[in-house]
């Protein structure tokens, strides 16, 4: 079976991937827990449900919750606006954050405060008016967790060893007089039942590429692309995709005028999403000896530049 028949299935897969210094992690997590106050749960404004792991939402029972919306400068604003309310419905204190430039960042510790208002009023009560609140940061790999830090904390970042919690893997580090926060390992949870889920992750580099055909995850980003954000493939690689999904459309004039109805559009299917691959790949000169079309180096192409924003802002995901 080539790589292109069975990128035709990916669908029916699923994916267990879970390595061991991961499971670690979690006992160490599960360990501190009674050390903490808030849970800070890092998540990719790109793909805000499928970054967002249920074993955290287990371990934090019983404590107050904060999300913050990562990287928010490649993901839709729309799109993110409507997510932090979704959230926010479920009861969560959300905050919108782009750790690279620092917008959003510093406003966490206000968004941690809201969060744990109760605590503080009970503290208060008691004439405890000093004490830090104890937040634990996590988020899975690549969710921009370390430059999150980094740019919470600044230059005042610094261990507060002498108290538990502070082992190799696990670090308290005081933001300010009011947080501390104690950072913890990016983990990932034993099975993705949702094969998309773990596409997603993978988008983002969060597991390594070699799990699945980069023409997997080519295929299903050209998908949510022509579904979304139809204009993104022909505005980069001059591919029409409405040639593909609209029956006798062969040219701009004509694309214009027909009307795309959202049927038509979100029921791409394979066949059509590799045809629009082939032709990025012979726009952009992925070839093999004999002119044969190199899909792997073309989806690698289509991977890579969503990774690195050329398509410009894509939120991969909506509530449903």
């Amino acid at each position: 079976m080539s790589k292109t028949d069975n990128v035709k299935g990916y669908e029916s897969k699923s994916i267990n991937w879970y390595p061991g210094h991961m499971a670690k992690a979690k006992r160490m997590m599960q360990e501190s827990i009674k050390l903490i106050d808030v849970v800070v749960e890092i998540l990719d404004a790109r793909i805000p449900l499928s970054s967002k792991n249920p074993d955290i939402d287990e371990l934090a029972k019983g404590k107050y919750r904060v999300l913050l919306l990562n990287k928010s400068d490649m993901a839709d604003d729309k799109k993110t606006a409507v997510w932090k309310k979704y959230y926010e419905d479920k009861g969560f204190f959300v905050s919108i954050v782009n750790s690279k430039t620092g917008a959003g960042v510093k406003s966490t510790t206000e968004v941690i405060q809201k969060a744990c208002r109760e605590k503080i009023e009970r503290d208060r009560k008691k004439g405890i008016l000093a004490r830090p609140l104890r937040a634990m940061i996590a988020g899975i790999p690549n969710s921009g967790k370390s430059t999150f830090i980094n740019s919470f904390a600044g230059k005042a970042c610094t261990k507060t060893g002498n108290k538990p919690g502070v082992t190799i893997g696990k670090q308290w580090i005081r933001i300010n007089k009011d947080v501390e926060l104690l950072d913890t390992p990016g983990i990932l949870w034993p099975k993705f039942e949702d094969p998309k889920t773990g596409l997603h992750i993978a988008f983002i580099g969060s597991i390594n590429d070699d799990i699945l055909y980069p023409e997997d995850m080519a295929l299903e980003l050209i998908k949510i692309l022509v579904k979304d954000y139809p204009g993104v493939i022909k505005e980069r690689y001059g591919v029409d995709v409405t040639a593909e999904i609209v029956p006798n459309v062969t040219n701009d004039s004509d694309a214009a005028g027909r009307d795309m109805t959202k049927e038509t559009v979100t029921n791409v299917s394979s066949e059509t999403a590799v045809k629009i691959l082939e032709m990025i790949g012979q726009k952009r000169g992925c070839l093999k000896k004999g002119a044969e079309i190199d899909l792997e180096k073309a989806s690698k192409l289509l991977i890579d530049d969503f990774r690195t924003q050329k398509l410009g802002r894509i939120t991969l995901e909506m509530p449903e």
